[in-house]
Order: structure tokens, then sequence, then C-alpha cells
């Protein structure tokens, strides 16, 4: 209880902030205003003034976007955080949150193959013709994905 209690005496500015959690000043202030962070107290002089459970949630928002967790997603999560719900309300939004990254992953794999084909098929040199540039051209009604068979037409 003391270490808790110790972190909420501790008071940052939020330039402090930023460089303890590696969170930009400017996306600090747009947390705040659109309400994924509650906002500090303020200073007599009017400055935020955050403290250790300020600056342990700024990580938490921080880990959860380079995770790719969308806003609404950490809005969640802070929500669950704060009472302290069941693991498995996180993990399903967790599971989710793996779908999608799985989905994500496999268009990327689909991209890294028609990508490679068009460079295998490229000569390069000074050729004018170029097979990267006439796929590229071709009408996006008359293509798929990169790598992807022609649609009839």
């Amino acid at each position: 209880m003391k270490d808790r209690k110790q972190r909420k005496e501790l008071r940052f500015a939020i330039s402090d902030a930023a460089r303890l959690t590696g969170v930009s000043v400017e996306t600090i202030r747009y947390y705040e205003r659109i309400a994924l962070l509650p906002r500090p107290p303020r200073t007599p002089g009017g400055r935020r003034a955050f403290d250790g459970d300020g600056i342990q949630t700024l990580l938490f928002v921080k880990r959860s976007r380079e995770l790719g967790f969308s806003l609404d997603d950490i809005r969640v999560l802070l929500a669950l955080r704060a009472a302290r719900s069941s693991c498995g309300s996180v993990k399903a939004l967790a599971a989710r949150h793996l779908e999608v990254v799985r989905g994500k992953l496999k268009s990327l794999r689909e991209m890294e193959a028609g990508l490679s084909g068009m460079v295998a098929l490229c000569p390069g040199g000074d050729s004018a013709d170029c097979p990267i540039l006439d796929v590229l051209d071709t009408k996006s009604t008359e293509t798929g994905p990169p790598g992807a068979a022609p649609a009839p037409v």
C-alpha cells in the first residue's frame, strides 16, 4: 500500500511524463482531449501534475498502442483494468484483436507474394518495357490484389 501512496505523492510536469513514458506531449494532450486519460490535477500555476498512477496509465496506453489496439479497445481495457474485471473479458478482447492482426498478416503475405512476382518478372536495366509498370497500369477492375489472377471482364 505504501508503494501506491508514494506513487500518488510524486508529481510530474507533462514534459517529464513525456520523457518518462516516451509518449509525446502533444499525444498526451490528445489523449486527455478525447477523454482516454483522466485530466491530471493542476498546480496552482495551471500546469498538469501527473502522479505515478498517471505515468503508469500512460505506459499502459503506450504498450497497448504498440500492440495495435484501437483507442476504443484501449478505453475498454482501461475500464476493465480499473474495475479489476475478470481476465475472461480481457482475453476475449485480446483474442478478437489477435484475429485482426492475423488477417493483416495474411494480407501482407499476399502483398509480398505479388510484389515478389512482379520484381522477378522485371529485367531491370535500361529496358523501356517494364512489367511492374504494366501491372500497375492495369485497371483495378481487371485485377485483384498483386499476385492475383486477373478478374474476368
